[in-house]
């Protein structure tokens, strides 16, 4: 007997294979969220990964029940966190000084390796223009 022989057993065949990796994905959120949660003390926190190790679902289905609205708040505070840091990592790295970028700009020109346009353009983009 061949174990996918017909499309519905191709069809529960991957049914399963979705619900065990999202299975795999809620555990590893909640052990996320285990670790990210600074009010649970140290105890807690124990008990929570022990009971996930030996009773995963239900212990991530009590989880998501009596914690998931503090850890949507929890995410969504570290989601701002990471685009703020982004954000300034980008503007510390795309130009540092603007008046040190025209500087350059302009010893380019200078030597003739930039035309007037593109001169132009850099000193636009390092003023915080577009193009």
């Amino acid at each position: 007997m061949y174990f996918l022989n017909s499309i519905w057993d191709w069809f529960w065949f991957c049914f399963w294979v979705f619900a065990y990796v999202a299975y795999l994905f809620v555990l590893v959120y909640v052990l996320i969220d285990i670790f990210r949660d600074h009010k649970l003390n140290g105890w807690l926190k124990a008990v929570w990964v022990i009971f996930l190790v030996f009773v995963p679902f239900v212990t991530a289905l009590v989880y998501l029940i009596a914690r998931g609205k503090g850890m949507a708040e929890r995410s969504a505070r570290k989601q701002v966190e990471y685009e703020e840091y982004s954000e300034d990592e980008i503007r510390k790295m795309s130009f540092a000084n603007p008046a040190e970028e025209i500087a350059k700009a302009q010893s380019l020109r200078e030597q003739g390796l930039i035309t007037d346009g593109e001169f132009e353009a850099l000193k636009n983009k390092a003023l915080g223009g577009k193009y």
